[in-house]
């Protein structure tokens, strides 16, 4: 589902009845989605969530799996836009049940993250013999050691140790997840856009850089952003005690 509104794009995965599990059809359906949010220029921020209030997405169809009965890497879930990092407007997920597997995939391909008090996150792939080279960069995300213990365990974890380990930016009631998320989508939509992408380009680019390359690449995303007619319109809409019109150029 693809629902826009206010500058905000909502994409649900709605498979409720196998708790929003990730099969070929989601998966092209989510990247024909990631491919819309990036090419509308109506559109500033985009939130991922699951259809009802127990799944993210508990992973990929495992059903389909076997009957594909494939070995090797798996081939149907390529992921598109957002996992090969082409999608340059913020993308939150709103966590509104279990996010396993390849759900906690999503999870990861996404910049922040509000969740349901009662959502869990875990990778259990340990539990049924098959690989999650997509956790690569789960390091980066949280402590080293809390990622090992996730990926040789596979035991889920509580929203709140979520929260504690910064995988997600916020916990807040089951009820409350929409309007939370709404909220921080709303913040992010009333800003310069060309500032947003930027922010979020910079923190994936700088990543493990030293001090000094951390510095030239920022100088670099940046330049274009103060180069802009919205660097003017910020200043002049502040002087003149106005909300500023943004135009991203």
């Amino acid at each position: 589902m693809f629902d826009l509104a206010d500058g905000v794009a909502w994409v649900t995965i709605n498979r409720p009845e196998a708790r929003n599990a990730v099969n070929q059809a989601v998966s092209e359906g989510l990247a024909e989605a990631w491919d819309r949010v990036e090419s509308d220029d109506d559109i500033s921020v985009a939130v991922l969530t699951g259809a009802g209030d127990t799944a993210f997405s508990a992973g990929a169809d495992l059903k389909e799996m076997a009957a594909r009965a494939e070995r090797g890497l798996p081939s149907q879930f390529v992921g598109g836009r957002l996992a090969e990092g082409g999608v340059t407007k913020p993308v939150i997920a709103a966590v509104n049940g279990v996010a396993y597997a390849f759900g906690f995939n999503l999870v990861m391909q996404c910049d922040l993250c509000v969740a349901a008090e009662h959502a869990r996150f875990g990778i259990l792939e340990a539990k049924v013999g098959r690989g999650s080279p997509w956790a690569a960069q789960l390091g980066s995300l949280i402590p080293p050691r809390a990622a090992i213990e996730l990926l040789c365990t596979g035991e889920p974890i509580s929203a709140s140790r979520a929260y504690e380990l910064g995988l997600a930016n916020r916990v807040v009631p089951a009820g409350q997840l929409k309007t939370a998320t709404a909220e921080l989508a709303a913040t992010i939509a009333a800003n310069a856009p060309l500032t947003v992408r930027a922010g979020k380009a910079m923190i994936r680019a700088t990543a493990g850089l030293s001090p000094a390359d951390a510095a030239a690449v920022a100088d670099k995303i940046y330049e274009p952003v103060y180069a802009s007619d919205d660097a003017q319109e910020g200043p002049r809409a502040f002087a003149e005690k106005r909300p500023p019109r943004w135009q991203g150029r």
